[in-house]
């Protein structure tokens, strides 16, 4: 099986120790190894400094993949000095290498060496000074795979929700609203619960943007205007899409199991009820890629970074379902492939 790619994040951030921790805890499994992508120097610095005992080894496509606990292979993408690595504090150095480590390992996943990719936390400041001037992770992948259909979903085992908007100033988010754009969000969260969640008959439930639904347009007009005709839509074309429900009740009966996501229009009203719930464990997911891609949900915590106490449990949850996520897809294909080719 092809090794899933980890990149370290952000250097002077937390994401090369939590892949320490992970590694220092857990052996590679023959059936779905793990390389990380990054730089052998950020990772000696940090063992060094946090006293992890782990050996980090050089590796390089087609080498193989050692499975002992608390060996590192390492995909080098890099090679900074220690001297410019500082825990909290980027540089452009370490923001170029930070950027290049999640460059490369995307053409790498399309050359077909690497079956999907989990990342580590960026810092959004420092992927601009790395010359690389998107407003995060999710769209960078975007742009590097040619998709258009990127959706963004946290996920954990009480709830998941997707996002119509992403990183935009809450004035902003009326206005990117559309029923299409909506319409286009259902279908792809539909899509992803089928072949990446292995959910037969997806649920979804869509929060509505002002209070109490807008009170039939008393607190405003968006949900009769857009979010109501994009769900009709979607309905039309059999997806299983209800609501828009008041935000306020909706997140409760989707952790009791009552739906399979939640669809939020901006960024804080999906994320504020998931972390209350998923704060350790919980896993970003962009669905609509061609290629596999999970994350930590979390940041780099440069307050915190090189001091030992960060906490690999969101990593270790966003390996597990990229792993998933890819025996998942390759089941769904070979069942499509069966419907239309009983000699696939």
């Amino acid at each position: 099986m092809l090794p899933l790619a980890v990149t370290m994040g952000c250097p002077a951030g937390i994401g090369p120790e939590i892949i320490l921790k992970y590694f220092a805890k857990f052996s590679n499994n023959p059936d779905s190894p793990i390389i990380v992508a990054g730089d052998t120097n950020v990772f000696d610095f940090y063992a060094n400094k946090l006293q992890i005992d782990c050996s980090i080894v050089p590796w390089k496509i087609g080498d193989l993949i050692p499975t002992d606990i608390g060996v590192i292979p390492v995909f080098e993408t890099s090679k900074l000095s220690q001297d410019v690595i500082r825990p909290g504090i980027f540089s452009k150095e370490t923001a170029v290498a930070m950027a290049e480590a999640i460059n490369t390992t995307v053409k790498e996943i399309q050359n077909s060496h690497f079956s999907g990719l989990c990342t580590c936390p960026i810092s959004k400041e420092a992927l601009q000074k790395s010359g690389y001037h998107y407003p995060g992770h999710t769209e960078m992948l975007a742009d590097l795979t040619n998709s258009n259909d990127q959706v963004m979903m946290l996920a954990g085992s009480s709830l998941r929700v997707t996002l119509a908007t992403i990183h935009c100033a809450i004035a902003q988010v009326p206005a990117l609203l559309s029923i299409e754009s909506l319409f286009k969000l259902y279908r792809t969260t539909h899509k992803s619960l089928l072949k990446d969640f292995n959910i037969p008959f997806p649920k979804m439930a869509v929060a509505a943007l002002n209070p109490h639904a807008g009170e039939g347009g008393m607190f405003g007009t968006e949900e009769l205007d857009i979010l109501s005709p994009s769900i009709a839509i979607a309905q039309k074309h059999g997806i299983n899409v209800q609501g828009p429900f008041p935000p306020d009740t909706i997140f409760v009966k989707a952790a009791k199991g009552e739906y399979d996501v939640v669809i939020c229009m901006y960024h804080d009203q999906g994320l504020i009820p998931f972390k209350l719930l998923h704060f350790k464990d919980g896993v970003n997911s962009t669905l609509g890629l061609p290629i596999v891609r999970t994350s930590v949900d979390h940041g780099t915590a440069y307050d915190i970074a090189g001091e030992g106490i960060s906490d690999p449990t969101s990593l270790a949850a966003a390996i597990e379902m990229a792993h998933t996520i890819i025996k998942n897809r390759a089941q769904f294909k070979d069942t499509e492939c069966q419907k239309t080719n009983p000699d696939c």
